[in-house]
């Protein structure tokens, strides 16, 4: 019966693993990480992009998501924009990654080595 018990929070905090909880003005949202494009500072707040979503605002600021997502998924590439790794599809000579949606974003001078070693 213990090891049932053990197996069933095993996969309790897997799940968990996979979801993030976001405070919004109308309660906190759960959602699937894997649904999660990119997330965009905009000043004291952050509009996250999804899937097949409209994006959501919410008051917080990247540094919130930064610790609260997966750093081998999730990547601050820019002082405004933490990206799902898992949608870019492509890193340009400029320095620019270029997400299955279409988008284009600049990747700061600082962080564009770490990145690249990250991605290789």
């Amino acid at each position: 019966m213990l090891l049932n018990i053990a197996a069933l929070l095993f996969y309790l905090k897997r799940d968990d693993m996979e979801k993030v909880y976001i405070p919004t003005n109308k309660g906190i949202r759960v959602v699937m990480m894997e649904n999660i494009i990119r997330i965009e500072a905009s000043s004291n707040y952050s509009r996250v992009y999804f899937i097949n979503e409209y994006p959501l605002t919410v008051a917080k600021l990247l540094q919130w998501f930064e610790n609260n997502l997966p750093g081998n998924t999730f990547y601050r590439i820019h002082k405004g924009h933490i990206v799902n790794t898992k949608f870019i599809t492509s890193l340009s000579d400029d320095n620019k990654v270029l997400l299955t949606n279409g988008e284009q974003l600049q990747i700061s001078k600082r962080k564009k080595t770490a990145f690249r070693k990250m991605i290789a």
